[in-house]
């Protein structure tokens, strides 16, 4: 028996959002009320009740908060915070204790994975030692929510309004890592990596270890461009590229290949536009005129750090 699950933090998340829903539509001057509220409320019944609804039902809640979404339906609240100047002066009585709750977060995680998960009374474990990792992160949010209220004074209710507030400038965009992890998924179910080694095949001379390599590690980063999700792209390249070429006909080594292909990947995160919460949500909350600006200033890095992991796995992959 396990006292903490990952089911919990599930269940908490979606209260929040339902409370964020519940307050959206309450709020009469919100130029979307209505969708929005549906989009948020969807979303908490998915995170409450997933566990037990059928996948069909889960997938029908998706696809009305995709066309939520495609409709424009969902839209940032017209709701006002604080003025600059008073959070100026709230940052100038708080100075360095604005970090602690922050900060408080992953410290929770590391002690957690590290500790609390072996903590148990015969049968009855404090949490499940495979989900350690989460749900000592779910403990550190809450225990950072705790400290924050209690250093800054706020009310009970401002989590939520302000917690909703940023959730709605994040918008959909929130979901569209998890939406195209698991497209990937799916790719790679339907056999699109054999499609992929195929036509490489066909068109590269990876009779080569460099090409096989450079062939890979081009098409994690493309195919990210494309899903926006290294992890989506790493199921079909991987499947279609990198085990059979550079693992099996050459001799790689699996685990080099697998994390500097990743890495690969992530290069090509930093320049799509897909990647919305990397590259999209920053330039909405800095409230930058060029929606593309966050991409084009990382783009130069992204092609440097793309060629050296090339090398990298070059070099690394067949000697050791």
């Amino acid at each position: 028996m396990k006292i903490l699950s990952v089911e919990v933090f599930y269940v908490i998340a979606g209260v929040f959002l339902a409370l964020v829903a519940a307050r959206t539509a309450w709020d009469r001057a919100h130029p979307k009320r209505w969708g929005t509220a549906s989009f948020w409320a969807l979303l908490a019944v998915i995170f409450v009740f997933g566990k037990i609804l059928p996948p069909a039902i889960v997938g029908y809640l998706v696809l009305a908060m995709v066309v939520l979404a495609a409709a424009k339906q969902v839209a940032r609240s017209s709701e006002t915070s604080s003025t600059r100047a008073e959070r100026t002066a709230e940052a100038g009585r708080l100075q360095n204790r604005l970090f602690w709750p922050a900060l408080l977060i992953p410290a929770t995680a590391i002690a957690g994975s590290l500790v609390l998960d072996r903590i148990h009374v015969g049968d009855v474990w404090l949490m499940e030692p495979r989900h350690a990792s989460l749900i000592s992160l779910g403990l550190g949010a809450l225990v950072a929510v705790a400290f924050a209220r209690r250093t800054t004074g706020a009310r009970v209710s401002e989590p939520v309004q302000e917690g909703g507030r940023l959730l709605q400038t994040i918008g959909w965009a929130l979901i569209l890592p998890q939406m195209l992890a698991a497209l990937g998924g799916i790719f790679a179910q339907a056999g699109v990596g054999v499609v992929v080694a195929d036509l490489v095949g066909r068109a590269l001379p990876t009779q080569f270890p460099f090409v096989a390599v450079a062939a890979y590690c081009l098409g994690m980063a493309l195919f990210t461009i494309c899903m926006g999700n290294a992890f989506a792209a790493f199921a079909v390249i991987t499947g279609g590229i990198g085990l059979p070429l550079i693992v099996v006909r050459h001799g790689g080594n699996p685990a080099i290949m697998a994390a500097v292909g990743m890495l690969s990947g992530y290069c090509g995160t930093l320049l799509t536009p897909m990647a919305a919460n990397f590259n999209l949500v920053p330039a909405m909350l800095l409230e930058l005129r060029d929606r593309n600006a966050v991409i084009k200033a990382q783009a130069p890095m992204a092609v440097a750090i793309w060629i050296f992991n090339v090398a990298l796995m070059y070099v690394c992959v067949y000697r050791f």
